[in-house]
């Protein structure tokens, strides 16, 4: 089977220094929540373009700066001393036409990836999205290591920064980890109901901060792909790959969270159809 992941050696030892990220997008939903969790673990640099709402909310977690993605110097300026980059700044519509995701999420993909290796970044974290696989139909559990399979010119546009995010890996010497996004929300909304149609593709926001600080910190990674959601109970994307490889503990269960599931108490283990099922006695029962 395909892998949809590249290791490299591990230098002993590691490293111990706290580490100093780059977050594009930092004023966004996704960029701000990782700002304020992680603040007080690294020394955050916040790339923003200097219109946002959001901004003085994200002042005292670290160094604001304003960047665009079509300037690729102003990009290398702020990739300079910089260990990771987190990489959320894009056009997010799923219904974007291809004019419109063509500036951030084409171009200024290329243009980070090309800053990120310019000024010696070692990692690039890339926020893809489950709209890379969207076109599966909704009862199949999408793995890693499926052809990608866009639903949309949004995924369609995530696709190209993976395929990029693989070259700058493989051939360019920059470590990325590509992480397919599910549907990010706050514990609180999935609370309020009517959400059981995307519970299957949640995420918390504690668990992609978790997430996104272990591909931070992991070594020994040269490229990776990585489904982000939450311990579902029902999971559109298999995240077995983010457990094993990078320690992925996920803490939220959209079925234990929204009131649609309350009355069917998936909090009781799911029948697995195997001997893990407590009624279900072994076949060599008799010859044992």
């Amino acid at each position: 089977m395909a892998h949809s992941f590249t290791k490299i050696p591990v230098s002993p030892g590691g490293s111990a220094a706290r580490r100093r990220v780059l977050v594009t997008g930092a004023a966004g939903r996704i960029g701000s929540c990782f700002a304020e969790q992680t603040h007080q673990r690294y020394d955050l640099r916040l790339m923003v373009r200097g219109d946002e709402s959001r901004i003085e909310s994200i002042k005292p977690f670290g160094e604001v700066v304003t960047a665009n993605l079509a300037d690729l110097p102003e990009l290398k300026r702020s990739c300079q001393g910089i260990d990771t980059v987190v990489h959320l700044a894009a056009n997010p519509s799923p219904s974007a036409t291809w004019r419109e995701l063509l500036p951030d999420n084409i171009v200024g993909t290329y243009n980070m990836m090309v800053a990120a290796k310019s000024a010696s970044v070692r990692r690039v974290i890339y926020a893809s999205s489950v709209h890379a696989v969207g076109g599966y139909p909704t009862d199949v559990q999408v793995k890693n290591s499926e052809p990608v399979n866009p639903g949309d010119l949004y995924g369609v546009s995530k696709c190209f920064g993976e395929a990029l995010g693989r070259y700058m890996a493989e051939q360019e010497g920059l470590s990325v980890i590509a992480l397919r996004i599910g549907g990010f929300q706050p514990v609180e909304e999935i609370q309020k109901g009517n959400r059981v149609s995307g519970a299957a593709m949640f995420v918390s926001p504690r668990d992609l901060v978790q997430l996104i600080s272990k591909c931070i910190e992991t070594d020994g990674l040269k490229w990776a792909v990585f489904n982000a959601v939450s311990n579902n109970a029902f999971k559109r994307l298999d995240i077995t790959d983010a457990r094993e490889l990078v320690g992925y503990a996920p803490q939220d269960n959209a079925a234990t969270l929204a009131p649609e599931f309350q009355a069917a108490n998936l909090t009781n283990p799911l029948h697995s159809a195997s001997l893990r099922d407590p009624g279900q006695k072994s076949g060599l029962r008799e010859d044992l």
